[in-house]
């Protein structure tokens, strides 16, 4: 379904004046271009992920590899989007340029296909 603003009522839920590059543990979404079905879909109740999908889960436990001030808890991948929760153990990252350099390397992969 696309978004309909007169059906869906979406509102931030982040703090005012918050800084999210602190120290902490935070759940967060990255969904798809226009939340279309890029990295998988739903069987009998379970994600298949498909190529995209896979490059996806692929970067997203490297970029904890290579990122030692960062860590996950927990992730899953749904066919237009993935949830995660990570932990900022330091402030040498801010967490725009994680998410930067995450989506460009995603993008890139993307688009030589």
């Amino acid at each position: 379904m696309k978004f309909n603003p007169d059906i869906h009522k979406r509102h931030s839920i982040r703090l005012k004046g918050y800084d999210y590059s602190s120290p902490g543990v935070y759940f967060i979404t990255i969904c798809t271009f226009q939340k279309e079905c890029f990295l998988g879909e739903i069987k009998i109740g379970q994600i298949e992920l498909n190529d995209f999908g896979k490059i996806v889960e692929k970067e997203w436990e490297k970029s904890f590899q290579i990122r030692k001030e960062i860590k996950y808890d927990s992730f899953v991948i749904m066919p237009n989007h993935l949830h995660g929760i990570i932990i900022i153990v330091a402030t040498v990252l801010k967490v725009n340029s994680f998410f930067k350099h995450f989506y460009n390397k995603i993008s890139s992969f993307c688009l030589h296909q």
